[in-house]
């Protein structure tokens, strides 16, 4: 498939928003008495183009990827976790998996490269690129082709989901060492210190903060170059980083509408925004997770997360525990009595 990360984005159905806006005065409660329920109805109604929008299809694609920038000693887990989790998801014991199966959404793997390669699996698409990306102290985490590899990947799934006739997509991710990348894309994009940004990951004490801080600022220094939006996230992404961002500029394009997950996603999601600033419309927050930076990342996208539940696992599992609170937000919308139909009274 043909895919340009600057193609145009569709617009959100600007009919559809008023004509669910104008239904919510209807309903028998005071204007704005459900607060964000309303309005994530209302913004449903215009991504899909409908007064009364629907979440009953969910697909979740989960990419997997190792980093170089793990040699650095940035993580609580060693690097053979990240294939481990592979054959978990594969196996159906992640968190994601036990999400997925409860919400009835379709779930996917996407291997993009991992050092500990399981092999093929059931339920996992091999997108292979290569082990890993490079040490980021050292050169780009990717070169060109990688990144447009990487990029693609994330668009193939998305128009799988498309295909599908999904309502909604979720993009999770899985790879040691990519909170280390994520903080370092968020810190160039946002020209933020890593100080402020980088946090315990999958559960560093003081002294590892410390020493992903200064990896950080390492990456930061060798890459001060680097000329825009996608040329960061080659230089500092990951093979899954960059393929949630592709696969949010292909949602935009192609009109389907994504909630997006924690701290990671959401550099992904930043990083889309600034390649196309089309794609931000079409993106729903699911969650302010417990990683320090994510808050930050959100006020970047003027973004208002749903829930905040301490959460800083990725995989989706945010943005799928987010889900019943969104379908019962479309519910609400269309199931309430007008005011009319139920005989109340508006003054």
């Amino acid at each position: 498939m043909d895919f340009d990360v600057y193609g145009p984005c569709r617009l959100p159905d600007a009919g559809a928003r008023e004509a669910a806006r104008a239904h919510q005065l209807l309903l028998t409660k005071p204007p704005g008495a459900l607060g964000a329920l309303e309005d994530a109805a209302v913004a449903l109604a215009a991504l899909q183009g409908h007064q009364r929008p629907r979440l009953d299809r969910i697909w979740i694609s989960v990419f997997a990827a190792d980093h170089g920038v793990a040699a650095e000693a940035v993580s609580a887990f060693p690097q053979a976790v990240t294939g481990e989790m592979v054959r978990n998801f594969a196996n159906g014991g992640a968190a994601i998996s036990v999400l997925a199966r409860r919400l009835g959404a379709t779930l996917e793997v996407v291997q993009l490269g991992t050092v500990n390669d399981p092999g093929p699996l059931p339920g996992v698409i091999r997108a292979w690129i290569a082990e890993q990306t490079a040490n980021f102290c050292q050169a780009p985490a990717m070169d060109a082709t990688q990144l447009r590899r990487a990029l693609h990947a994330g668009a193939e799934s998305l128009a799988r989901a498309h295909a599908g006739d999904a309502h909604a997509f979720v993009g999770g991710e899985m790879g040691i060492a990519n909170t280390t990348a994520a903080t370092a894309l968020a810190c160039a994009l946002l020209g933020e210190s890593p100080e402020s940004l980088a946090g315990a990951g999958t559960g560093l004490d003081a002294a590892g903060i410390a020493r992903k801080q200064a990896v950080v600022v390492r990456a930061l220094q060798r890459h001060a170059d680097a000329t825009d939006a996608l040329d960061i996230l080659g230089r500092l992404g990951g093979f899954e980083i960059a393929a949630l961002a592709g696969a949010y500029i292909a949602a935009a394009q192609r009109g389907l509408p994504v909630i997006v997950d924690g701290f990671i996603a959401t550099a992904a999601a930043l990083a889309a925004v600034r390649i196309n600033p089309g794609v931000r419309p079409w993106l729903l927050f699911s969650h302010c997770s417990h990683e320090r930076g994510h808050r930050r990342l959100l006020e970047a996208l003027d973004a208002r997360a749903l829930l905040e539940l301490g959460l800083r696992l990725g995989e989706g599992s945010g943005a799928a525990v987010a889900v019943p609170l969104l379908r019962l937000a479309c519910d609400l919308h269309a199931d309430m009595a007008t005011f009319e139909q139920a005989g109340v009274s508006t003054a």
